[in-house]
């Protein structure tokens, strides 16, 4: 009698329920486990999925869903602090000449579109509970779940977020290392007249930009250097934000007037991260934020997570042998992107910290954008 296969993916953010979705199409029993009991469908502002990204959501499924809840565009336009507009400049299609640049959307759109897709996929979800301990030998994983539950499993997949908990449990040390610089995110009613992201570079923050969501909403953040988050009550985020906001015009004067509850706004440092050594332990192996993550300034990191599910589920999938020799190929496959990723967008950010006037920012975004045209 021939063996399912068995998989488990703990976390079902972008990165887990993605690879729920293709690990299933491919025949092997998934399970997926999730810590917040709403399953991340409530919260959230917005996200950029450059073409890359948009690439990987076609090979779920999902691309017609999230088209028709996005907005899609090819350009960005530069303008001052002021509002004036400088330049618009088309963006790199990094998925190619059949996909737009990128779509904009609600992050809770996407994560409720997903969730649709990991369900019919017929993967068992169990919600409000994450990994506790877990025990391996050379043919399985034998895990034990925060809520009493237990299984054994060929295989389990860390896609539990930047602070991993399957991570440390593995015993990977490499841990997320801030930036220097925050933002502030909230979604905001769409003004009349934009049909693309804008972005102000100076001025009271380092960025000031917004990019359209749907038809009728846009995500708005301002970056500034990292502050003791702790120091910051969540009850003031509306009114801080706000106030980050008051050196900018022209469509920010509609939006900071929409900028009133607390709830929706949120505010992140930048982390660098990037597991250096080996992205597995065993049975065990690392996906998305587990393993690497950057701060948004190429807006990749979804699309990072999600090529990196794509070549994981390829691998698996293609191969009878779930052992060292695979996972390291997964690792060494996707080390080269993901790093050019991370050091870029990290490098954009530290020029900006540093004040440097005349930084090769476009230079840099163009190669790094123009290598992520080839397949992952």
């Amino acid at each position: 009698m021939t063996h399912t296969r068995t998989a488990l993916v703990v976390g079902g953010g972008t990165a887990g329920s993605a690879l729920a979705v293709l690990l299933r199409r491919a025949g092997i029993a998934v399970d997926l486990v999730e810590a917040k009991a709403d399953w991340n469908a409530t919260t959230g502002s917005g996200i950029t999925l450059q073409g890359n990204a948009l690439r990987v959501l076609r090979e779920i499924g999902v691309l017609e869903q999230v088209s028709a809840h996005g907005f899609s565009s090819d350009g960005v336009t530069i303008v001052a602090p002021d509002g004036t507009e400088i330049f618009t400049q088309q963006d790199v299609r990094t998925g190619g000449d059949d996909l737009p640049s990128t779509v904009g959307m609600q992050r809770p759109a996407l994560q409720r579109i997903l969730i649709e897709a990991v369900r019919a996929s017929g993967t068992r979800v169990r919600l409000g509970c994450t990994i506790d301990r877990l025990t391996q030998d050379a043919r399985g994983v034998d895990v034990s779940l925060t809520d009493g539950t237990a299984g054994r499993y060929d295989l389990v997949v860390a896609a539990d977020g930047l602070n991993s908990r399957t991570r440390e449990l593995i015993g990977v040390t490499d841990k997320p290392a801030p930036t220097g610089m925050a933002i502030w995110r909230t979604p905001a009613p769409l003004p009349a007249g934009v049909t693309r992201t804008h972005l102000a570079y100076g001025g009271p923050a380092y960025i000031a930009g917004f990019c359209p969501t749907s038809d009728t909403t846009v995500y708005a953040y301002l970056v500034e250097p990292n502050r003791d988050r702790a120091s910051i009550d969540p009850a003031s985020y509306a009114e801080e934000m706000r106030r980050a906001a008051e050196g900018y015009g022209g469509f920010w004067d509609e939006i900071r007037a929409s900028i009133t509850d607390p709830a929706q706004v949120n505010y992140t440092w930048f982390d660098r991260h990037l597991v250096e050594g080996a992205w597995h332990r065993g049975r065990v192996v690392l996906v998305g934020d587990a393993a690497h993550a950057c701060p948004p300034t190429l807006a990749q990191g979804a699309a990072m997570s999600l090529e990196g599910v794509s070549v994981l589920a390829e691998l698996l999938s293609a191969h009878e042998a779930w052992d060292d020799e695979l996972l390291t190929a997964y690792r060494d496959r996707r080390m080269p992107r993901v790093r050019m990723v991370v050091d870029a967008s990290v490098q954009i950010g530290q020029w900006q910290l540093d004040g440097v006037r005349d930084a090769g920012v476009p230079g840099l975004m163009g190669r790094t954008l123009n290598a992520l045209k080839e397949l992952p």
